[in-house]
């Protein structure tokens, strides 16, 4: 893996409206979107533990929650993406803090102790082999279908590095909310808290965000109210806003 920072053919640099920080991601990779938002903004992280993100992609995750941890790690099995992954905590001064490793989840034991970890969060591949078709760039399809990772083995990395009653936080789809609790259920992770995002008032959740406590006593699932991503009028709701564009929202509220 490379380490030092320079700009490579198809990539490019991009802002994440963040504390200054700045990612970059290759036009032929998966790049991020709302989801890995959205999920860094639900996960329950304390000030000063210590994570995991299972697939890290380019690292955006632990780059929007590095103000909030003492140090973090980052698996990506794509040798392409987790080498960006690499520059990109060097691009943002982070790499002492968050240190990447490439390498598959399915063998987490080959990387991490077990129970040495206070949170893990996850933007896994949502959908099986089998539905939809796979894209034609090798890395992109691997972000999104279970190529290489399935559900039960991402719920079991995270338990597998969890230490008694750490968390795990997950974005996935609505419709496998089924498979995700009886996931949970298997490797000891207690669901406590979800949340369902929607495109627009008027239309069915298209994400859903999961977050459960390992060896938690069963029950007391809290439902947060639904978040709305756009208005009617296609602009960001507020807390969108308050999310990507927070000085704004500030002076929205401020007239």
């Amino acid at each position: 893996m490379k380490t030092t920072f320079e700009l490579n053919e198809n990539e490019r640099i991009d802002d994440l409206l963040a504390g200054g920080l700045k990612i970059i991601q290759h036009k032929n990779e998966f790049c991020f979107s709302l989801d890995a938002v959205l999920l860094a903004h639900f996960a329950t992280v304390r000030k000063n533990s210590y994570g995991l993100d299972l697939g890290t992609g380019t690292g955006v995750i632990p780059l929007l929650l590095s103000p909030r941890v003492r140090k973090m790690e980052a698996l990506e099995i794509n040798p392409v993406t987790a080498e960006i992954a690499v520059r990109n905590m060097q691009l943002n001064n982070l790499a002492d803090k968050i240190r990447v490793q490439q390498g598959d989840l399915c063998r987490i034991e080959q990387y991490y102790k077990a129970g040495s970890m206070d949170f893990v969060v996850s933007n896994p591949p949502y959908r099986q082999i089998n539905q939809g078709q796979l894209n034609l760039l090798d890395g992109v399809a691997r972000a999104r279908h279970e190529i290489t990772a399935k559900l039960d083995d991402v719920v079991r990395a995270a338990s597998y590095v969890l230490k008694y009653r750490g968390r795990f936080a997950m974005v996935h789809l609505p419709e496998r909310l089924g498979e995700i609790m009886v996931a949970f259920h298997k490797y000891k992770i207690a669901a406590k808290r979800l949340r369902l995002v929607q495109p627009k008032r008027d239309k069915s959740p298209n994400i859903v965000l999961i977050e459960g406590v390992k060896d938690g006593a069963p029950g007391g699932l809290k439902v947060e109210p639904v978040l709305v991503v756009h208005e009617d009028n296609g602009d960001y709701t507020k807390p969108l806003l308050a999310y990507y564009y927070p000085d704004r929202l500030a002076e929205m509220e401020g007239r």
